[in-house]
């Protein structure tokens, strides 16, 4: 082993029943550099920082740690070895203060009893090297989410953790807490730190990292000096093609005289005299801030938070749905943000995800007509293109774009009109992303259907919205035309800002 390398993974294979995740992979990590780790869902970069941790036993292979080798890793195995993982669902209890969460597992201790001051005041210590300010004593749910990512890594530091691998580390944050975290990995490198950094977000990896290393289908591809390297080139690399395009053309195909759905000064869910008109085929979009009240407006259309006034018609009649299975049965559909929490049931089968919300209809006396089942599931696995060895396959083993297409084609299923999109790409790489876009397209150009998109991204939002309209705090403050998007007007709408005319 070279003496620079303090982490190497040799020819690592992982296998599970009809599927291979990993094949042939090794990875070099040297002291003090940041390795970005990219490639589209599900090609293998999750399985392969599991083999890390302990998680994940590998079928064959080698991980040598500061020159000391072991076929696989236990979690003991590794806190001993120095290596700490930051997952993108922390692993903390809410109900405990930050310096309880720091000491989770490993208490200390006076004689028997647990040493509060003392956890305390060293939690107070590993915050001030990490040049933090978080009270000690302050509960975990009290905490900002960017906050609590910061306990994670304090914990991992104080452990003495020399090999941090952070797995997509800025998904759950916001803008500000990204820069606090970027400032934190660039003080760790510079303290001799080797970290493992995975994102979807090239723009991070590129301000980020020193290498970058490429998978794609379980496969190592290359690894790049970021410097010398582009972003088309990576983007090849990890989809093994050119995208000439981000985002692919659609033509006109609304229709102006059909209004699919409209808003006439609805309040409620934390939102005041909303407004608007979406067409059949019409991707409309809605911006604003984290807080403006976008997700709060889906819900009342799911028919999931209450309305409290105003009328909400749909397809001419007006509505009042009282639940989302209500929504459902008039032709509404909710891809929310959160697909783990919200969307994808990721306990059950894809067939059974796809068959959710038409069960009643293709039954007879309660018994499944499963021929018919298993035909509607092939049919969407085909339309929307799923990477999957059996539809019988769990959707939690898929990756977060083809949980996105299970979600949708669930939709298509139940024969949904309106579709509502929270976040649509959230988590989701380049490849998928382009993919999940051709299929928004699909959907009003080929199918008439309505889009309401709810997009944090501002390049999104004007990539793929017919027109933009923007929320803050509760209100709706602007409506753009396609020729009058931009970030500058959209983020003085999301700010509450005044805009002069003219």
């Amino acid at each position: 082993m070279s003496e620079e390398y303090v982490l190497q993974l040799q020819h690592i294979r992982k296998e599970y029943p009809g599927v291979v995740a990993l094949k042939d992979v090794t990875l070099e990590l040297k002291k003090g550099e940041i390795l970005a780790l990219i490639g589209e869902n599900g090609a293998g970069k999750s399985t392969l920082i599991k083999c890390c941790s302990g998680a994940v036993i590998p079928t064959s292979g080698k991980i040598i740690v500061n020159g000391k080798e072991f076929t696989s890793m236990t979690p003991q195995l590794a806190a001993e070895n120095g290596i700490a993982i930051i997952y993108q669902e922390f692993n903390n209890v809410k109900e405990l203060s930050a310096a309880e969460n720091l000491f989770l597992g490993r208490p200390i201790r006076k004689g028997i009893v647990v040493d509060k001051k003392a956890m305390e005041e060293e939690a107070a210590k590993a915050f001030e090297q990490l040049r933090i300010k978080i009270d000690p004593k302050a509960l975990m749910k009290n905490l900002t989410v960017g906050y609590q990512q910061m306990v994670e890594i304090a914990k991992a530091i104080q452990q003495n953790a020399k090999i941090l691998i952070m797995d997509e580390p800025s998904a759950p944050l916001t803008s500000a807490e990204v820069e606090s975290m970027f400032m934190v990995v660039e003080r760790l490198r510079k303290e001799g730190i080797s970290i493992i950094y995975i994102s979807h977000r090239l723009e991070e990896i590129y301000r980020l990292s020193d290498r970058i290393l490429v998978m794609r289908d379980g496969e190592y591809v290359k690894t790049l000096i970021t410097k010398d390297s582009e972003v088309q080139e990576l983007i090849k690399l990890m989809v093994g093609r050119e995208l000439t395009e981000t985002y692919p053309p659609r033509g006109d195909c609304i229709k102006k005289d059909e209004v699919m759905l409209e808003l006439k000064d609805v309040t409620g869910n934390g939102d005041k005299n909303i407004n608007l008109k979406l067409h059949k085929g019409e991707i409309l979009g809605l911006g604003g801030l984290v807080g403006a009240g976008r997700t709060e407006l889906a819900e009342m259309i799911f028919g999931a938070a209450a309305k409290e006034s105003g009328q909400i018609i749909f397809r001419g009649k007006e509505i009042n749905p009282k639940s989302p299975r209500e929504a459902i049965d008039l032709g509404i559909a909710l891809v929310p943000e959160d697909r783990k929490r919200h969307g994808a049931m990721l306990g059950i089968s894809i067939k059974n995800n796809i068959n959710m919300p038409i069960y009643e209809r293709n039954s007879t006396l309660s018994v499944i007509n499963s021929k018919q089942e298993m035909e509607i599931a092939e049919k969407y696995r085909d339309n929307m293109a799923i990477k999957t060895p059996s539809l019988h396959q769990l959707v939690k083993n898929l990756s977060g774009g083809n949980q996105q297409k299970v979600i949708l084609g669930r939709w298509l299923a139940a024969d949904s009109e309106l579709i509502i999109f929270d976040e649509p790409t959230r988590g989701i790489d380049i490849g998928a992303k382009y993919e999940i876009y051709k299929l928004m397209n699909d959907l009003v150009e080929k199918e008439g259907k309505a889009l309401l998109m709810i997009s944090s991204e501002m390049e999104e939002l004007m990539g793929m919205s017919d027109r933009i309209m923007v929320l803050a705090e509760g209100e709706m403050t602007g409506e753009l035309e396609k020729d009058e998007f931009s970030q500058e007007t959209i983020m003085a709408y999301a700010s509450a800002a005044n805009i002069e005319e003219g």
